[in-house]
């Protein structure tokens, strides 16, 4: 197997050069964006081989074999239901985008796009969740012989999630970029290459309806079975944590697959997907009046980059190891070695890519692609600082918990608070970096993209080192349930609690790579404005009333537009935030994020509160439950959390959707650019506070369980578990899903722009 996987990684480590090299051969140069089958192939080979590797582990005693069933069926269960509500979203749509394509607001080929990206998105979800619930007991076992054994496991469980992935959002971009260009436009199904980015921009949209509904579907079932878990089990009955007696323990353990797994998943599985196509979008029309094929060079490089770091990403897995009796911080080292050797590598490489591409004369696109990597390490570090127990803050937090629950609840949420401040810096340098870069303009906001490309460049192993976390966070439960030894428990805590550390790290990297992309997005969302009225002029598709030019006269002379013919150049367009309407609906993208996370908050807090009653009634019926004499009814905790999640996930989904097309009907298309620079601007800070109080809030309560102020059960303690209470659905639930919400409204404008221009002309042409 390792040969074929060498052999695999070797293959596409050597077909990049070769295919730069024969460009000079070739006076149109190689098609780049074919090289993506082979980072596809590459990444899903590997992915099937570690899988195999998993399965032939020894998964322990029958009683280890039993629980971890119990895991899977109760994930798969979950799933299976989540998938049939978001089926009958996704049919839903797809048939309002068939009537939308029959009258010529989109493309015909829009809704299928649409249904390829759902379908992929759900297909890493259930690939990574399937191996992870198969892989807790496996790693629980491992860990009994040996710390590096046990991290060796889970940690391949992640690479499978990271690779799958990577590998699927690479697949489905290869497809439909061969469809589209070898078959629709020889046969004149669309009219120009530059076409292409635009269609594939809607498979993003597919891919964030699912990630919404699995993140936060997700977060809502592991946080009220955590929750009443925690609750009745730790401060109530004073039981330790996933003590067998516990009948939310196996939620709680089957919450973590479906929340940080699947929801992880398919979260970063668009966020890969949609800064790739926005990118490539945005260089379709930056380098479209510059001559020659550069245009068509520039929508393949988001694709060549991200190839390169498939391939290296590969090679960083190998560099994971670690030594009996590590300590946390040889620990975060040895996953850090894996990150950091990807990180450099691909930065190297990328430098001949895209100079062999584009021209030494665009390298600063190079830098802007280097600047979005090392933001995402800066923003990763920084989330390990504010979150991780090695440092001070979180140490002072949990020194809060010796006066009661509420100082450490208002000492979370300040750090919360201030921990916001250099991602948000990190952001805004890298942005203005990437821009100026890319020497301004067209090609400044394709520099955007690109940092945005780069910094989930290496996602396939960042994703692993997150994706591992609930795995080893599954086997320590099965170890205490099952009763093996204290030492192997010791072990799977060490890994658990790194598990914290880089699933924080992995929550402030998807933020901050959402933040970028929905940039990206909010850029290619104004030349589509522009593009879409430019049809509407030559095509006639739209009959622009003189009453919507005149309305909109201020942000762009239709008339002196037309008349000149102009290229379309998003610098044309001028948005006046003076404007009344543009300043309501600032205000308006700005309370979405809040909005949103009050009804997946509150979603949480009924769907725990239902839970919470169920582990007392079965306390207060059975006594033999607490004497150990009686098994728990765990599958009554499992139907509550999977109720509770179908119920309450469908309002704050569909308000991504009817949040942007309500703007753009009523007030506009070029109001809902200033929605969603509202949201980002709000949505940004508020999950990274949210996801860092949580966080903080976690391994503050694990460091006095350590032996810290009085250790497990002392009264610092019961405090700690209240706030950590509180700081579940922060970094679980609410905080995570607001990048989605972001990225999502982005693609609904998007897609949706036609309907914006025709509704908006019609309802302003009444009066």
């Amino acid at each position: 197997m390792k040969k074929l996987v060498i052999l695999c990684l070797a293959f596409g480590l050597l077909i990049l050069p070769v295919s730069i090299f024969a460009q000079g051969a070739n006076d149109q140069g190689p098609d780049f964006m074919l090289i993506s089958w082979v980072g596809s192939i590459a990444a899903l080979i590997f992915a099937l081989v570690l899988a195999f590797g998993i399965l032939k582990k020894d998964e322990g005693t029958d009683k280890m074999k039993k629980i971890s069933k119990a895991i899977q069926k109760g994930a798969m269960a979950y799933l299976k239901q989540q998938y049939v509500i978001v089926g009958a979203f996704l049919v839903v749509l797809f048939v309002v985008f068939l009537i939308l394509a029959s009258n010529g607001l989109m493309s015909s080929f829009t809704p299928y796009a649409f249904i390829t990206g759902g379908i992929f998105s759900a297909l890493a979800g259930y690939i990574g969740m399937f191996i992870a619930t198969r892989s807790n007991a496996r790693t629980a076992w491992a860990a009994k012989q040996s710390l590096n054994k046990g991290l060796r496991v889970a940690f391949s469980s992640g690479t499978v999630m990271g690779m799958v992935v990577v590998g699927l959002g690479l697949l489905d971009l290869s497809i439909w970029w061969s469809f589209l260009k070898f078959i629709a436009l020889p046969q004149g199904w669309i009219e120009k290459i530059s076409d292409i980015p635009p269609i594939m921009i809607t498979f993003g949209m597919g891919a964030s309806s699912v990630a919404l509904f699995a993140r936060l579907g997700g977060g809502i079932f592991t946080k009220a079975a955590d929750v009443g878990a925690d609750l009745v089990g730790k401060v109530e009955a004073g039981i330790p944590e996933d003590d067998p007696r516990n009948p939310a323990t196996i939620a709680d353990n089957v919450g973590d697959n479906v929340g940080d797994v699947a929801g992880m998943g398919a979260d970063l599985y668009e966020s890969y997907v949609g800064s790739i196509v926005a990118t490539m979008a945005l260089g379709a029309i930056a380098f479209s009046g510059m001559g020659g094929d550069l245009a068509v060079k520039a929508i393949q490089v988001p694709v060549s980059v991200a190839t390169l770091g498939v391939l290296f990403s590969i090679l960083g897995t190998f560099l994971v190891r670690t030594k009996e009796g590590a300590s946390q911080s040889n620990l975060l080292t040895s996953l850090r070695v894996g990150v950091y050797s990807s990180a450099v590598l691909i930065a190297i490489a990328s430098f001949f890519l895209i100079q062999g591409i584009l021209g030494s004369e665009y390298i600063g696109i190079w830098g802007a692609m280097v600047v979005g990597l090392v933001a995402g390490n800066i923003i990763g570090y920084f989330t390990e600082y504010y979150t991780s127990d090695h440092y001070k803050p979180t140490k002072k937090l949990s020194a809060e918990s010796q006066t009661g629950s509420a100082t450490i609840i208002i000492a979370g949420l300040s750090l919360g608070m201030v921990s916001t401040l250099i991602p948000v810096i990190t952001i805004v340098a890298a942005t203005l970096g990437a821009y100026f870069l890319g020497g301004g303009g067209g090609p400044g906001l394709y520099s955007i993209g690109m940092a945005a490309v780069g910094m989930l460049s290496t996602l396939g192993i960042t994703l692993a080192t997150d994706a591992y976390g609930p795995v080893a966070d599954n086997a320590g439960g099965i170890a205490e349930m099952a009763g093996l030894e204290k030492e192997v428990r010791q072990k799977t805590d060490a890994l658990d609690s790194l598990g914290n550390t880089t699933a924080a790290t992995g929550k402030g990297f998807a933020i901050g790579s959402a933040a970028l992309t929905a940039l990206a997005l909010l850029a290619e969302y104004g030349n589509k404005i522009l593009e879409t009225l430019k049809h509407a002029f030559e095509e006639g598709t739209i009959q622009i009333s003189q009453a919507f030019k005149t309305a909109y006269s201020s942000i762009l002379n239709f008339d002196a537009w037309q008349a000149a013919g102009q290229p379309i150049d998003i610098d044309f367009l001028s948005i006046n935030l003076l404007n009344p309407v543009l300043l309501v609906s600032l205000f308006i993208g700005a309370v979405l994020p809040f909005v949103f996370s009050s009804l997946s908050m509150s979603a949480v807090g009924r769907a725990a509160g239902d839970m919470v009653k169920e582990v007392r009634r079965q306390f207060k019926e059975n006594k033999g439950i607490m004497e150990g004499t009686v098994e728990p009814d765990y599958q009554s905790c499992v139907a509550i959390s999977t109720k509770g999640a179908q119920r309450e996930m469908i309002l704050p989904s569909i308000l991504a959707i009817i949040a942007p097309v309500l703007t753009g009907v009523f007030l506009g298309p070029f109001a809902v650019v200033a929605l969603l620079a509202g949201a980002l601007a709000s949505g940004f800070v508020l999950a990274i506070m949210m996801a860092n109080s949580g966080g903080a809030w976690d391994n503050a309560k694990k460091y006095i369980e350590s032996g810290q102020f009085g250790g497990k059960g002392s009264d610092c303690h019961k405090a700690a578990v209240v706030g950590d209470t509180v700081g579940d659905p922060f970094k679980d639930t609410s905080g995570p899903s607001i990048n989605i919400l972001l990225k999502l409204m982005s693609m609904v404008s998007i897609v949706f722009v036609g309907l914006y221009i025709a509704a908006n002309n019609f309802f302003i042409g009444l009066f």
